[in-house]
């Protein structure tokens, strides 16, 4: 997601090879500025972020270890702006967020996520639809909250998004939900009518935040906008939509700097999982090369069913794993959210992963051909992938469309798989892997900034 920036960073901190050399702390800074101004980071954030670096490197004594210790707290204190961080719940329930933006902003879509995000949090949702303007708003949502199973609030006949507001507030708070989402219209450009609207509905539900959701494939203008909104009916918190399309990245870094009020939330991908929290300090780990573990662990533990994964583990140390194992894990895979959103949250990965990124692992031909294998095995062949024999295997070729020879292949790699597994957890996990990885790469690991302790 920053490896643009990331790299840019890296670059940066390689022109400083000597320690006390001004004139190489000049040539890492002017990279630096270059290196942010071409990744989309506003101009006024670039320049006071880059004068503060070299300022507090020069103090701390020119060198790596203090540019890049200079970075990280300057980059620390530009992204953190007054306000609430990630989703903040109000002390009487509901929690009403009235969520806007212009059109095409991927505002619905993104009112979805949300939604999705709080439901695997075990709150219970409540979408209102009140955006009467776009004739497909309504239908959209509808199909969202159909696919990620959470209720809706709307009325076919009513014109007045006010009262449609109101009225889903109300059912809230009879029927007790955690949080409601109150999709708003949008226009394709800021005008009167838009803001007079927004702020009617403001006015009648009195909503404990507004969120904006600013296209992140607009650049600035996604800053200038936000700001309007903020000084016409006042917003708690950015949303990025599409930042999985932005290869330049820079909005990120400055938007809530520029804008004033915090950057709440960043969309990156298609998929409802695809929504990450924006945490500063988190985001400098991962702008640094070093990672989120800690927003990893968040996002697996709202998915992951920890009475499971321990069952799981246990069998991949037995060397039990099986096929409906299998089918269970690929199916909390999806809930966590496209591979570019896992991968850069892993240390070093980010930088080795190349086309992994990319990949959706969930509709590759390959997981379509292992699970129409599964598909067709009995379930006393799915729970024991022992018993396999010819016979067994020319009939689950049969059933599944594939090859003898593939069946045979996929049954191998499966097997190859278990051991590998059982054999990293056996050396001590997560441990395991970092060692292998080692192994693979050469005694260096993967890389990083080597960020000082």
């Amino acid at each position: 997601m920053f490896d643009s920036i990331t790299g840019s960073i890296k670059s940066a901190v390689n022109k400083i090879r000597h320690k006390d050399d001004a004139a190489s702390l000049k040539k890492a800074t002017t990279e630096l500025r270059k290196s942010l101004l071409k990744s989309d980071v506003h101009h006024k954030t670039t320049k006071e972020l880059v004068t503060a670096v070299e300022l507090e490197t020069k103090r701390l004594g020119i060198g790596q270890d203090s540019f890049l210790r200079a970075l990280q707290s300057e980059l620390s204190k530009i992204l953190t702006t007054e306000g609430n961080q990630g989703f903040v719940f109000s002390a009487t329930p509901p929690t009403t967020i009235l969520m806007t933006g212009l059109q095409g902003s991927g505002k619905t879509t993104t009112t979805g996520k949300l939604a999705n995000y709080l439901k695997l949090r075990k709150k219970k949702v409540l979408v209102a639809a009140c955006d009467l303007q776009r004739l497909a708003a309504v239908e959209q949502l509808k199909q969202i909250a159909a696919q990620i199973e959470v209720d809706i609030y709307f009325d076919d006949n009513e014109t007045n998004p006010i009262k449609i507001a109101l009225a889903a507030q109300e059912k809230a708070k009879k029927e007790h939900y955690d949080v409601l989402l109150i999709d708003t219209a949008g226009r394709l450009a800021i005008d009167e009518e838009l803001m007079q609207q927004l702020y009617d509905v403001k006015e009648a539900v009195k909503p404990d935040e507004i969120f904006y959701v600013a296209d992140s494939l607009t650049g600035h203008d996604a800053t200038k906008t936000a700001t309007t909104f903020k000084e016409k009916i006042g917003i708690d918190g950015v949303v990025l939509s599409k930042y999985d399309g932005d290869t330049k990245g820079g909005v990120a870094i400055s938007i809530s700097h520029q804008v004033g009020v915090p950057l709440r939330f960043i969309g990156i991908g298609e998929k409802m999982p695809d929504l990450e929290v924006f945490i500063p300090d988190r985001i400098v780990s991962r702008l640094m090369g070093a990672g989120d573990i800690e927003g990893l662990a968040e996002k697996t533990a709202a998915v992951i069913d920890e009475k499971k994964a321990k069952a799981v583990s246990k069998k991949i140390k037995k060397g039990e794993f099986n096929f409906n194992d299998f089918l269970d894990q690929l199916a909390m895979m999806s809930k966590l959210g496209s591979m570019k959103s896992i991968i850069g949250m892993i240390p070093g990965l980010s930088q080795m992963a190349g086309p992994i990124k990319d990949m959706d692992f969930e509709n590759s031909d390959e997981i379509k051909r292992i699970k129409a294998l599964i598909g067709s095995m009995t379930p006393k062949e799915r729970e024991n992938p022992s018993l396999m024999n010819p016979s067994r295997k020319k009939r689950i070729s049969r059933g599944s469309g594939l090859s003898e020879m593939q069946v045979n292949k996929i049954l191998k790699q499966f097997k190859n798989a278990s051991k590998m597994a059982k054999k990293l957890s056996s050396k001590g996990g997560m441990k395991g892997l970092q060692n292998m990885m080692q192994q693979m790469q050469g005694q260096g690991g993967p890389g990083g900034l080597n960020l000082p302790k």
